[in-house]
């Protein structure tokens, strides 16, 4: 997932992305747990990700507090 694909969804919409990537990452500690998970690094890609949309989520609310005030 690239940060310029992001940029271009609304708040809302990247607010259910992340609610989305931390229910599967959640299963993928699951799957961890019980011996089930074929690509560990699939972990580490979803945690990055979710990082990243949360740093664009960031970056839009400074750039709407700045306009507001």
């Amino acid at each position: 997932m690239k940060a310029s694909e992001i940029r271009k969804d609304e708040q809302a919409a990247l607010q259910n992305r992340v609610a989305d990537m931390r229910k599967e990452l959640e299963a993928l500690y699951l799957q961890k747990a019980t011996g089930g998970l074929e690509n560990p690094q699939k972990i580490k890609e979803v945690k990055r990700d979710v990082a990243r949309v949360l740093t664009i989520l960031r970056e839009k609310f400074l750039q709407e507090s700045d306009k507001n005030e």
